[in-house]
């Protein structure tokens, strides 16, 4: 089986949602999870694939996509363009669910609703990334080099540094973010955010 990493094209959108669906239990498949299976992928890729499609790219094998690595370089920018291009009409298509709907469709609903929200301690990280690969990918350092293809990208854009956060149920991808480099920012119940500095590129 051939592995490449490329840059991001628009027909890659549907890709994006399925593999975001297939490794969103915590890296396991969810779509027994979710009656609708487009929910993670509102969150989670859409809007950064719009927004941002020169800072994701994709895994292939033998040509097909089987995992991403997106994100953008200015979370508070990024918030902003959500609020005005990408969640008013999710809403109006997903309205709230009632308060004792604690169904996981319902939980994403309200982080539609609620919004993608920068953390205040994470300000010296500005930047944020997601990353998913299918079981086909993993175990191979596919994973490295699609975080090192970012971080190049993002320290050419002049990002100090970047962010991302993680399940605590999720113990592969904890183990994988503290090997290639990431530290702990904020360690909270369930979940925990993790950031490296980026130095400015040589020049």
């Amino acid at each position: 089986m051939h592995f490449a990493i490329r840059p991001y094209h628009p027909s890659d959108f549907c890709s994006l949602y399925t593999i975001c669906l297939k490794t969103g239990d915590s890296g396991q498949d969810a779509t027994a999870r979710y009656r609708d299976p487009e929910l993670l992928g509102h969150l989670y890729v859409g809007p950064y694939a719009v927004a941002a499609p020169e800072l994701c790219f994709i895994l292939t094998a033998d040509g097909a996509p089987c995992g991403y690595v997106l994100g953008t370089r200015d979370s508070e920018a990024f918030h902003a363009w959500c609020e005005t291009a990408w969640f008013p009409i999710l809403r109006e298509r997903y309205p709230l669910p009632p308060p004792d709907d604690e169904s996981a469709d319902a939980h994403l609903v309200r982080g539609i609703h609620e919004g993608h929200q920068p953390h205040p301690a994470l300000g010296a990280y500005p930047a944020h990334l997601h990353i998913d690969l299918l079981p086909v990918a993993q175990g191979q350092g596919w994973g490295r080099r699609m975080i090192e293809t970012l971080l190049t990208r993002l320290q050419e854009l002049g990002a100090p540094g970047v962010h991302l956060g993680v399940g605590k149920r999720n113990t592969r991808a904890i183990h994988f973010y503290e090997r290639v480099g990431f530290h702990r920012v904020i360690d909270a119940d369930t979940w925990i955010a993790y950031g490296m500095k980026l130095a400015p590129p040589q020049r």
